[in-house]
């Protein structure tokens, strides 16, 4: 009898073992809003497309690094997430704005004119043909429109200088995309464009000639660049081989985990050390969502499988700190604090926040299985929202010049 049951409680020991060992092999089980984000996207993403200050000639709109390059990189993983099968209307939008740019470059004025306009153009024909390249990315082809607008982006590479291989970008003494090194973010997000295209178009002899100068300019400026440069860099080098080799890819996966908080995210003032906001004020140490998000992004994006302890870590974090009120992360700014009235401006760098964190979690996640109800329409905006109240888990699924930044 004894026997028999020390058999039976081997048994048991076993197969709880196999249990646990089988957990750890499986991607975490994730709860967190989707629509709830798209709704705070979608918003932000029209406010911007009306917004006074972001208009342009021809009923065109900036790309801003801040709110509409986030939110175009983004859109499509949302709408795959909660079954959308038709663009919304901002980021067709958006994307029609893009194009008629592209369409009429050169006959429209800048995004900012006087001594921007070279810098206004090469920050433009980037942040041109990232949109429609990854919009895109999925078809297997590059359309009309993203192929013209690759090409100018190639027209306006520097080709002599200190700077050769990269492009003239705005800097408005503004991190982390509007200040002095921001040039070699431009770069990095040009290779990402190129990296979104078809194999048969990066082999083109005038588009390698192209990259044979971009990527000798990213390694001859990548000693002096802050860390948040180089993770753009490890972002880029995943969608275009050759960008970046095994032992700077690792020097800069250690240098990520050494920055991880202990409560699992990341600040993105840890990633910029040593810049000073221009009001006096200090930088926010705690993890937010920009940092955290862009983090856990690129460190799949290198294949650092969403079962990896730290990186669980990090994706726990955003999950936990979605806003229950209007479903977005936040991120404080860089460059200075913003007061509650300061209305739209506040909230840039939430946008590329929420938008960071969306891609992080949708790749973390499989696709849904079986169709589900749809969330709720999110409760109106409250002043109090912090980001930091969980929300409830709806979806756990298996295996850079505007004067308030």
């Amino acid at each position: 009898m004894a026997a028999a049951l020390a058999a039976s409680m081997a048994l048991a020991g076993l197969a709880l073992a196999a249990l646990l060992l089988g957990g750890c092999a499986r991607a975490p089980q994730l709860g967190w809003r989707p629509v709830a984000a798209a709704h705070y996207l979608d918003q932000r993403a029209q406010e911007w497309l009306d917004w006074s200050k972001a208009s342009r000639s021809h009923g065109t709109v900036c790309v801003s690094c801040h709110t509409a390059l986030p939110y175009a990189l983004a859109r499509d993983a949302l709408g795959r997430l909660t079954g959308q099968t038709a663009l919304p209307a901002p980021q067709r939008q958006l994307l029609e704005s893009v194009r008629t740019r592209v369409r009429l470059w050169g006959r429209l004025p800048p995004y900012y004119g006087g001594s921007s306009t070279a810098a206004s153009f090469g920050t433009e024909a980037v942040l041109n043909a990232l949109v429609l390249a990854t919009q895109d990315a999925h078809t297997g082809h590059a359309s009309a429109s993203a192929q013209a607008a690759l090409a100018n982006m190639w027209a306006a590479q520097r080709s002599a200088g200190p700077q050769a291989g990269s492009w003239d970008w705005l800097q408005f003494g503004k991190e982390p995309w509007e200040a002095v090194d921001s040039v070699y973010y431009g770069a990095t997000l040009a290779a990402l464009a190129v990296g979104s295209t078809p194999p048969a178009y990066q082999r083109r002899p005038d588009v390698q000639a192209g990259l044979v100068r971009l990527r000798d300019y990213l390694a001859r400026a990548y000693p002096s660049q802050p860390l948040l440069n180089r993770i753009d860099l490890l972002w880029a080098g995943d969608h275009l081989p050759g960008l970046i080799t095994s032992p700077v890819r690792e020097t800069i996966l250690g240098e990520i985990w050494s920055r991880q908080r202990a409560d699992g995210g990341w600040s993105i003032a840890s990633l910029m050390p040593g810049w000073r906001r221009r009001d006096g004020s200090a930088q926010p140490l705690d993890s937010d969502g920009y940092a955290t998000g862009f983090v856990s992004l690129v460190l799949q994006q290198s294949g650092i499988a969403p079962i990896d302890a730290r990186l669980q870590r990090g994706l726990r974090w955003l999950e936990h700190h979605q806003s229950f009120w209007n479903g977005r992360w936040t991120s404080a700014s860089l460059n200075r604090a913003h007061g509650l009235r300061e209305g739209t401006i506040r909230h840039f760098m939430d946008d590329a926040a929420t938008a960071f964190a969306v891609m992080a979690l949708a790749r973390a996640q499989a696709p849904p299985v079986s169709p589900r109800a749809p969330d709720p329409p999110p409760a109106p905006a409250s002043p109090y929202a912090g980001g930091r109240a969980r929300a409830p888990a709806v979806i756990a699924l298996g295996p850079r010049r505007l004067a308030g930044r």
